[in-house]
């Protein structure tokens, strides 16, 4: 069977791809980019001439990869400048603000501890007629140094992120 093609090979050539981008694009994915190609050529992010060269590649274009590179470096229609960098700084904020895996774990267990202390004691203070010594209290000095140890963190992590 030379220069046949056998059932397996067709198989192969159709099966479906799991790459979105290499999927063929829809004449109403390429109006859908014109369009919003249109929306920056009104907004003042496109000139007339990139307008016009970014349509004609729009409209030829046969992949999602290829549609998608038209508008990668454009916000979405309607964003001003301020938004992004705004939504950008906020973004900063949060990475800044997370905590490292290590901290949310001390933490959660110096929680655990300190809820299960505090049950206890209560229990034991309702059950017994005599003043209880208060040895929860003694939780605050490792919370203490939990708390000045992540402050410590959040101001290295903080100065890191700034630079």
């Amino acid at each position: 069977m030379h220069g046949s093609i056998s059932l397996a090979d067709m198989a192969k050539e159709v099966a479906p791809r799991t790459d979105a981008e290499t999927l063929r694009a829809a004449d109403a994915d390429r109006h859908k980019i014109a369009d919003q190609l249109k929306s920056a050529l009104d907004e003042g992010r496109l000139t007339l001439h990139e307008y016009d060269d970014r349509v004609r590649q729009a409209y030829a274009a046969r992949t999602y990869a290829e549609l998608l590179i038209l508008v990668a470096d454009l916000p979405r229609p309607g964003v001003s400048a301020a938004e992004v960098s705004a939504r950008k700084a906020a973004e900063v904020r949060r990475v800044e603000r997370r905590l490292p895996m290590a901290l949310l774990i001390l933490w959660t267990i110096w929680g655990a501890v300190a809820a299960v202390n505090l049950t206890v004691w209560f229990l034991v203070a309702l059950t017994v007629e005599d003043d209880i010594y208060p040895w929860p209290i003694w939780l605050l000095v490792p919370g203490a140094a939990l708390g000045a140890t992540t402050v410590g963190v959040q101001m290295i992590r903080r100065r890191h992120y700034r630079r």
